[in-house]
């Protein structure tokens, strides 16, 4: 078998197989040479070759993504891991355990105008849960001929015997901060930098390792349940009339359906979800934004909650938000292993449980019920709101807002929705979906910078079949992400091109100008067939809507490679349309 000569090298590899890490993204270098020479020739792993490291990055976030294990993307030195950043922050405030592996110039090589070397220490200051800064080997430099005497040796077996010693401290000193790495990423579900020095030269291999690794306790994530918290909780839960559980992000089958329908079936709670929460029942209330924005006075007050459970990630409405810190809780508990943002500014309990856990221990065998209007009251006003929307879709023309309803529909049974942001997921939450899709979006940091990337990572991952929803421009940022050879033939994207940033005509601005038109919406005249061509896949564009039902029959089936669907609308009416749904709703 063939390993890397540097026992560094050998190290870092070694661990990550002992901790379980079996996607490895590459991107080519030669700084990297010793672990991509490892990696690739341990059938353990699994790699991938990504030239775009943001690409690279996200693709491996997106893997991360579906399997919730530790994986890894591989970089050489410079300014190929700033390049991992926005995915980075993006794992880190999505929870996601992604490991970044730098390698990097010897220290006495930084900063002396030596070419594709940067300051790589600690660079991604607090957007990772721990920065391994790993020491270089010292073996190679004990081995070269004596030129001279040293006056601190004797001799150059005595130097041999003290540059030995020190290698052996550095060995112990670096398979204990990598194994505090991963421990850090396991333990936080979030994303961990492990920076590699290596001296040249890069390529030399061995047969056999030369390093012999302490074995180590993988950590355990133990919930500790206080009883006299849940005893409180469950106190203030008896007696409050309006109880508001509000979900963001989570992953499918994350909370058990009997705790949805115990919550559901109360008429004192009215649970809020969107479509990244991936949570059903037929009295929770999707589309967060078409319930709230045609509240009137009475209903706002209404509506105001006296006691607000929070969990799962961050929530994309906006209106929701503004609301809450205007109507606040009297009261607001988030439940997350990890962490609690103050979101309302009035969060008095962090409860460090899972969902179930907290659910279970809260209601217990026996349903808790209470005596109240307050769920059965908005079940009214949200059904009105359902006929409203349908009634609406009948009276607008072929824009985003049909484009949308058409396509939701159109996704294929059991099957994976991802989403790009900005416009695409804001309609999507508008939209009832079945029950058998399963949702994720980007929304740690909301950026539009690798939807793409991430998709195309959680298609090679996933088990079923995904559909990618984005936008022009959103698209046209990541189009790297389709340069690499891992696409499954069942991947479909579908870009919905109004030739702009569309989302800037709904927020308020002035409209219609050429300082707006270049440097808000920018607008542009680009089409994504070419690139279609260029990167394998089959390509069919649409302009209204009897063109987009008719491309649809046809998309989801089988096919040698996958499919892109360019949906053009027209972007003077887009923003209309949306801002006078919810005028004609309310």
């Amino acid at each position: 078998m063939n390993y890397s000569k540097i026992p560094l090298a050998q190290t870092v590899v070694t661990l990550c197989k002992t901790h379980n890490i079996k996607h490895i993204i590459i991107s080519p270098g030669s700084r990297n040479a010793p672990l991509t020479i490892g990696f690739t020739h341990d059938d353990f792993f699994t790699c991938y070759s990504i030239v775009d490291e943001r690409c690279a990055a996200f693709f491996a976030m997106g893997i991360a993504q579906q399997t919730k294990e530790l994986t890894a993307v591989v970089c050489t030195s410079g300014s190929a891991l700033l390049n991992y950043y926005p995915a980075v922050s993006e794992a880190y405030y999505s929870r996601i355990p992604l490991v970044v592996i730098s390698a990097d110039r010897p220290k006495h090589l930084v900063d002396i105008g030596d070419g594709q070397t940067i300051k790589q220490k600690n660079v991604y200051g607090e957007h990772v849960f721990y920065s391994a800064n790993l020491k270089l080997d010292l073996r190679e430099e004990a081995q070269q001929p004596q030129k001279e005497e040293v006056p601190l040796f004797k001799n150059l077996e005595n130097k041999v015997e003290k540059l030995l010693g020190l290698q052996n401290g550095l060995q112990a000193q670096n398979e204990t901060e990598i194994h505090n790495a991963l421990n850090a990423a396991v333990l936080n579900s979030g994303p961990v930098h492990i920076n590699a020095p290596f001296d040249e030269p890069l390529y030399e291999r061995v047969n056999e390792l030369t390093i012999s690794p302490v074995p180590f306790g993988l950590p355990n994530i133990d919930e500790v349940i206080d009883e006299n918290l849940i005893e409180d909780c469950r106190s203030l839960w008896k007696t409050a009339n309006r109880k508001l559980v509000l979900v963001g992000v989570l992953p499918p089958n994350s909370v058990e359906q009997r705790w949805i329908e115990e919550l559901a079936n109360e008429d004192s709670v009215i649970i809020l979800t969107e479509t990244t929460s991936n949570l059903h029942h037929q009295d929770i209330f999707p589309g967060i934004d078409k319930l709230i924005t045609a509240f009137d006075d009475d209903d706002q007050k209404l509506f105001q909650p006296e006691l607000l459970l929070t969990f799962g990630g961050l929530i994309v409405s906006k209106r929701i938000k503004r609301y809450l810190r205007t109507f606040q809780p009297k009261t607001h508990w988030h439940v997350d292993l990890y962490h609690a943002n103050d979101t309302f500014f009035v969060l008095d309990k962090h409860i460090q449980l899972q969902p179930n856990t907290f659910l279970k221990a809260l209601l217990g065998e026996n349903q808790i019920t209470v005596k109240s209007s307050y769920k059965p009251n908005f079940l009214k006003i949200r059904e009105r709101r359902r006929l409203l929307h349908d009634e609406y879709l009948k009276t607008i023309p072929y824009s985003d807002f049909t484009v949308f309803n058409s396509i939701l529909k159109s996704i294929p049974r059991y099957s994976q929705l991802q989403v790009g942001n900005s416009s695409a997921i804001r309609y999507t939450q508008l939209f009832q979906l079945r029950e058998d899709i399963t949702v994720f979006c980007n929304r740690g940091t909301s950026g539009i910078d690798g939807s793409t990337s991430t998709a195309v990572g959680a298609a090679v991952a996933s088990e079923r079949p995904v559909t990618f929803i984005t936008g022009d421009l959103s698209f046209f940022y990541d189009s790297n992400a389709l340069w690499n050879n891992y696409i499954p033939s069942d991947f479909r994207i579908i870009v919905l091109n109004n030739s702009g940033g569309g989302i800037f005509r709904i927020l308020p601005g002035h409209k219609n100008t050429e300082n707006f038109d270049t440097y808000f919406e920018t607008k542009h005249n680009l089409n994504a067939s070419d690139l279609s061509k260029m990167f394998g896949f089959e390509y069919v564009s649409a302009s209204n809507q009897i063109e987009l039902e008719d491309a649809l029959v046809e998309f989801y089936k089988t096919s040698d490679k996958p499919k892109l669907l360019e949906v053009f609308t027209p972007s003077e009416i887009n923003d209309t349309i949306l801002l006078d749904y919810f005028k004609f709703i309310k």
